[in-house]
């Protein structure tokens, strides 16, 4: 009897886990990918995929009001949500249907269960079964995290169950300050609704470029969001349909369904990691791994959201594929998680890759900021109230561009390419010796040429 059924059991169907599954498959290995809910995981079924389809639709309502500038007459223009969302579940069913059968064409076995250690290599099935596998790779993701529990937190929903809602909401309130809560808030927005957004902190979106969270915070106020900081909601209240939101600074908001995003925590309950012995991270939660995604079991291994290092989908797809690469494939692949470029697909849309301009000159003594700040081509017929930001942070001593942060309709398509160039150390001179593109908003970042700021940072005596 062979010591072990399979050479890899995956816990977790979703984008890394798929990788990794596929790729180990790939070079030979015996594979089983376990999945409790459906193939897809976060971001295929209830994360980015699903939130950009309604991004487009929410957007659709700008471009309508924009026509008459240009000449069109819209007599009028109807939405109706279940059509919307009966259209995102066909699409999210299809995108599932393809995942499975990419894994199984792969080679890998798929079952539809929930997977928990028994011991450092023994997996139990929620059918019963139990599996030995030589390896084992968690990639169970994450949830949304509520906080605290406060009075009428079952009144609350999170970004799992927006997805699904029976009808728009005329009125909705959303606490929080960064990715989800902001791109709900700007979706609801355009699909008419009143939207308050609460957050606890000075300014949205904490940890990105102080000149892209007050022009965002700017652009989203225009479009009639309202946004409290500095408090919390701590206390909802039903009546009938209507909720009432207590905040922390004693003014109540009522409305039609309350949403908190204020953050996702590693799925690492219940999984029996005591009992295999994979240690947590103290610091953040996640299962604590090393630069090859290694737990402190030799064998086992974590990535993406569950560890909490940088929870992005294409992150976790290409800690996957190394894991497998390093593993089965016979050469060690180590990811390099610096210059990640990243996207709020907010209206308008965030882009940015690299550092912001705190970050640079907390690193370096010499920094030039290079700025843009304009009404785009398109807002001087269509006479929409919005402007683009394009901000470049520059390591002056050696003249590489070490940041970008767009703001603006196509930013994220921009920071997807302008990454390559910071990833290759580009030089704000290489940047000016590349020919604009012109008519366009993006020949802005090869024409700045005057630093809008200057930093030197005196030696300590």
């Amino acid at each position: 009897m062979a010591e072990f059924d399979t050479d890899l059991f995956v816990i977790g169907g979703g984008s890394g886990g798929v990788r990794a599954a596929r790729i180990a498959a790939g070079h030979g290995a015996r594979v089983v990918i376990a999945e409790e809910y459906r193939m897809g995981g976060t971001c295929v079924i209830r994360g980015c995929v699903p939130k950009k389809l309604l991004v487009y639709a929410s957007h659709i309502h700008q471009e309508i009001e924009d026509a008459a500038g240009f000449g069109w007459t819209i007599a009028s223009a109807t939405f109706d949500w279940p059509t919307l969302i009966a259209n995102k579940d066909r699409e999210i069913a299809r995108l599932e249907a393809a995942y499975t059968a990419n894994v199984e064409k792969a080679g890998a076995r798929v079952v539809k269960t929930r997977a928990v250690f028994e011991d450092a290599h023994t997996l139990r099935l929620g059918t019963g079964e139990t599996v030995r596998s030589k390896v084992v790779l968690i990639a169970t993701g994450g949830a949304p995290n509520h906080g605290h529990a406060i009075p009428g937190i079952e009144h609350v929903i999170s970004s799992n169950e927006v997805f699904h809602l029976k009808a728009l909401p005329r009125r909705i309130v959303i606490q929080g300050g960064g990715y989800i809560a902001l791109e709900f808030a700007c979706i609801f927005a355009g699909f008419g609704s009143d939207v308050t957004l609460v957050y606890r902190g000075d300014n949205v979106l904490r940890g990105f470029d102080d000149d892209v969270r007050a022009h965002v915070r700017s652009e989203m106020e225009k479009d009639g969001i309202t946004i409290l900081t500095g408090c919390t909601v701590n206390k909802v209240d039903k009546h009938g349909r209507e909720f009432t939101s207590h905040l922390s600074n004693g003014s109540s908001i009522a409305s039609d369904q309350v949403m908190f995003a204020i953050g996702r925590h590693p799925n690492v309950a219940g999984l029996g990691l005591d009992k295999a012995g994979v240690a947590i991270n103290p610091g953040n939660g996640g299962i604590a791994v090393d630069g090859f995604s290694k737990t402190s079991v030799p064998h086992v291994y974590a990535i993406g959201d569950v560890t909490h290092r940088i929870n992005l989908t294409p992150v976790a797809i290409r800690e996957g594929h190394a894991f497998a690469d390093t593993v089965f494939g016979k050469r060690h692949v180590e990811v390099d998680h610096a210059d990640i470029p990243t996207a709020v697909f907010c209206q308008p849309e965030v882009g940015t890759v690299g550092l912001t301009e705190a970050q640079a000159r907390a690193k370096f003594s010499h920094v030039d900021i290079y700025k843009a700040n304009f009404r785009p081509m398109k807002a001087t017929m269509s006479g929409r109230d919005t402007r683009v930001l394009m901000k470049l942070v520059v390591d002056a001593t050696i003249d590489r561009v070490v940041g970008c942060h767009i703001v603006g309709d196509a930013a994220a398509e921009m920071v997807q390419v302008l990454g390559i160039a910071i990833k290759m150390k580009a030089t704000k001179a290489d940047f000016d010796s590349t020919m604009a593109l012109h008519p366009t908003a993006a020949e802005e970042l090869v024409t700045m040429r005057t630093p809008s700021a200057r930093y030197v940072r005196e030696a300590a005596e």
